[in-house]
């Protein structure tokens, strides 16, 4: 297993919008896991993505009303435990901050909530009848690493691997780190029917549209002629 534990790809300037979005995600989080547990649970259904509600244009919880089709937004920046926030957000902060210096952080915002809404698109369409809601930053921040795979695929990443008893911190290439975690998710998700505790095909989704939409974005620029 692969943990990723820091990039060496320095940015340019100061990435004040994936500071922020990691502050907003941990403030949301204190705010809803610092309630009873019964709050919680109350916030999950509230704010969470419920996909049989997005499909079917109906409240199946109307004792926790909101307005269903803003969930797949709010549900970006709720989590579903302490594991859950730490990982995300180690993840955004590693692979964010280059996209972001890259882009700037008007189109950082735009992508990232794009890849989040990507992600819970995705989801949606193979588990139109779920009414489990579904929550976390994961989709949004599995866009931002497709980008980074496609900008920075040299890049060396600090990472933590172990295997049963075997622990050691090594250097891999993006392309290797970010292709085993895509691979995972494919095989997760297939293994897991779509279902199950995680949302592995929203990582796909979130994953892909990253990937596709720099793909599409660098080919672009790659053609555009040069001026003398």
């Amino acid at each position: 297993m692969f943990i990723p534990l820091k990039d060496e790809n320095p940015t340019a300037g100061k990435t004040y919008v994936t500071i922020a979005l990691i502050v907003i995600n941990i403030l949301v989080f204190l705010w809803s896991y610092l309630r009873s547990a019964e709050g919680f649970q109350v916030v999950m259904f509230q704010f969470g993505m419920i996909p049989a509600e997005i499909m079917h244009g109906i409240e199946l919880t109307p004792q926790f009303s909101s307005p269903i089709y803003f969930t797949p937004f709010t549900s970006m920046f709720m989590h579903g435990g302490i594991m859950h926030l730490a990982g995300n957000m180690l993840y955004l902060w590693i692979f964010g901050k280059n996209i972001e210096d890259h882009v700037g952080p008007v189109k950082f915002i735009i992508f990232y909530l794009a890849s989040g809404l990507a992600a819970a698109f995705l989801f949606i369409v193979f588990n139109p009848d779920s009414n489990v809601p579904m929550v976390g930053a994961s989709g949004a921040i599995a866009g931002v690493m497709g980008a980074y795979l496609v900008l920075y695929p040299k890049a060396k990443i600090l990472t933590l691997l172990f295997l049963f008893y075997f622990i050691r911190i090594i250097r891999v290439p993006a392309i290797v780190l970010l292709g085993f975690w895509f691979v995972y998710q494919l095989f997760m998700s297939a293994a897991s029917g779509g279902g199950g505790g995680v949302a592995w095909l929203a990582h796909v989704g979130g994953f892909a549209f990253g990937w596709i939409l720099f793909k599409i974005f660098n080919r672009r620029r790659r053609k555009r002629p040069v001026v003398y």
